[in-house]
């Protein structure tokens, strides 16, 4: 629409040849077209790829809501389960593979090994072996119980947080416990039901007054 009003004194006054001038103007308008489609486009595209993801949070919200309590223990008691059973044969595994390992090395009682006696040493490090097995198993029994279970790892997950907030708030100050009278189940490990979970309040509650209650 520029080019046609254009008149010629003002074509005249820019200096510039007009069919040169119509070339550039043509081409600072086809440039401005491009830009405003090309926005538009990205806008369109943010708002397309932003509504999956806002329903999905959505969906997320609802499982977890949908997850009762009785069932998110029920699971809750089973990953445990399943952390225990793997704990036990990784612990064996570490302490055969290392038995089997450093006792399969030269010894000689004559020389020690970092100023220790080298079966003591040996024998440290098998223990290590078990004690590596017995970290290792419960993220393994973790990992296993996720596949079998894997269509409710993600509702349990969000009820996770929920459930450790309420132990957090229920549970016993660390500082009232003393190294011969610890806070029993810290952290809530044993609750895999709503009668565990009954249990574990009446249990911290009893410790609260035996704690700061004075005895008769």
């Amino acid at each position: 629409m520029p080019l046609v009003c254009a008149s010629p004194l003002k074509i005249a006054v820019l200096g510039l040849p007009p069919p040169l001038l119509i070339l550039r103007l043509s081409n600072m308008d086809r440039c401005t077209r491009m830009f405003t489609h090309s926005f538009r486009t990205s806008s369109a595209r943010i708002q397309t790829t932003a509504r999956p993801m806002f329903s999905r949070c959505q969906t997320t919200l609802s499982e977890a809501k949908a997850l009762n309590w009785a069932e998110y223990l029920a699971l809750r008691g089973s990953r445990h389960k399943w952390q225990t059973a793997m704990t036990i044969p990784s612990c064996a595994l570490g302490l055969f593979g290392g038995a089997a390992y450093f006792g399969s090395l030269d010894t000689d009682p004559m020389k020690p090994i970092w100023g220790i006696d080298p079966f003591i040493f040996y024998g440290a490090c098998t223990a290590a072996c078990m004690g590596v097995g017995y970290i290792v198993g419960p993220t393994l029994g973790s990992a296993l119980w996720r596949i079998v279970y894997r269509r409710s790892a993600r509702l349990v997950d969000a009820r996770d947080r929920e459930f450790y907030q309420r132990i957090a708030k229920n549970r016993v100050d660390a500082s009232l416990q003393s190294p011969t009278s610890p806070v029993p189940d810290y952290y809530g490990e044993r609750v895999g039901s709503l009668r565990q979970y009954r249990r574990w309040l009446r249990d911290q509650g009893k410790y609260k007054r035996k704690v700061l209650l004075p005895e008769e």
